[in-house]
């Protein structure tokens, strides 16, 4: 199981505790675990990635581990501690203003 912290307006929109867990089949990547949090959680769909270009939201940013993984490949693995369980996957609402 994968730990998801999700920000607010997304557990509220899906109402749903701030941090879910995720089942993931094969290597736990980013696009896994969206993948499994949208299949879970259909409401949340186009809100942490675009429908078209399954690109991440721009105010949204990944995190794991103390680590902003948001520039990191779809498809490259998440750290070991978040893969078994240990570190939660952070989605993140990236801070705007001026």
């Amino acid at each position: 199981m994968i730990r998801v912290v999700l920000p607010q307006p997304l557990s509220v929109l899906a109402r749903i505790d701030r941090e879910v867990n995720v089942e993931v089949q094969g290597v736990a990547t980013q696009r896994a675990v969206i993948d499994a949090l949208e299949a879970r959680y259909p409401v949340l769909r186009g809100t942490v990635r675009d429908y078209a270009t399954q690109r991440r939201r721009a105010y949204l940013r990944f995190f794991a581990c103390g680590v902003d993984l948001s520039h990191e490949a779809p498809d490259a693995p998440l750290p070991e501690e978040v893969s078994d369980g240990r570190e939660p996957f952070l989605v993140v609402g990236a801070m705007a203003g001026g």
